[in-house]
């Protein structure tokens, strides 16, 4: 299998298409390889199940035009950090190899999110180690990246992806999730606003962080460590 450019490795099906899905289609339309793996099947979930979820899972997946999409099987809302997740992840990480894998934020209403967070973190960083036993051979992402998407924490983001272009595209991917978001105001923690289904609440979220780069929409992300920039000179987004 061919390696992957970027790979969303997230807690439950439609995490990733809320999080970053406009920024994966952004990847896919530039020629990168992308893909999504979520770790369970969201089986605890009050609405639709784990067989139908996985099929709205597909369809969204051929919308955004990933590569790739899998699913670890662990168990939803009873999501762990523990040595057999974390080998399980490993396996995986080692298999695809992306360059880059974006996860969950470090906090969340959620447990699953938060453990997620932290779980791709600790696998991202033994998959490289030789000794470590799981399968495949040694191998590292370069970059792990939070979303921030949907977050009241105050924490800004390191950097923001223009999604304009494929704001219409990530909705669609969404829309394909009826049985989670069909009629809705909210689900998980992308809270109400007023009267709007979820997909206006969705555009509207993406619409202020687009205005943080001065364009129409966007994603924001957050790394550990500050990213660079070529020369003063080429540096991006107005002040005034």
């Amino acid at each position: 299998m061919e390696t992957l450019d970027v790979l969303a490795v997230v807690a439950h099906p439609d995490d990733a298409e809320l999080l970053c899905g406009g920024a994966l289609a952004k990847s896919a339309e530039a020629g990168e390889r992308t893909g999504i793996l979520d770790l369970t099947r969201g089986e605890k979930g009050t609405r639709g199940d784990a067989a139908l979820r996985a099929r709205e899972a597909e369809r969204a997946a051929e919308i955004l035009g990933v590569s790739v999409r899998r699913n670890l099987g662990l168990p939803d809302s009873g999501l762990e950090n523990t040595p057999a997740a974390r080998k399980a992840l490993v396996g995986v990480l080692r298999e695809l190899r992306p360059r880059v894998v974006v996860t969950h934020w470090i906090h969340g209403r959620h447990p699953d999110h938060r453990v997620a967070a932290e779980l791709v973190y600790d696998a991202a960083y033994l998959a490289g180690l030789a000794r470590y036993e799981a399968p495949g051979e040694p191998f590292r992402p370069f970059k792990v990246v939070h979303a921030l998407t949907f977050r009241e924490d105050p924490e800004k983001p390191t950097f923001v992806v223009d999604i304009s272009r494929q704001m219409e595209k990530k909705l669609a991917a969404l829309a394909a999730y009826e049985s989670q978001f069909g009629g809705v105001g909210r689900a998980g923690e992308v809270f109400p606003a007023g009267e709007g289904s979820l997909l206006e609440v969705v555009r509207a979220h993406a619409l202020r962080t687009g205005s943080l780069i001065r364009v129409a929409y966007g994603e924001p992300f957050w790394t550990r460590e500050t990213l660079a920039a070529p020369t003063l000179g080429t540096l991006p987004v107005s002040t005034f």
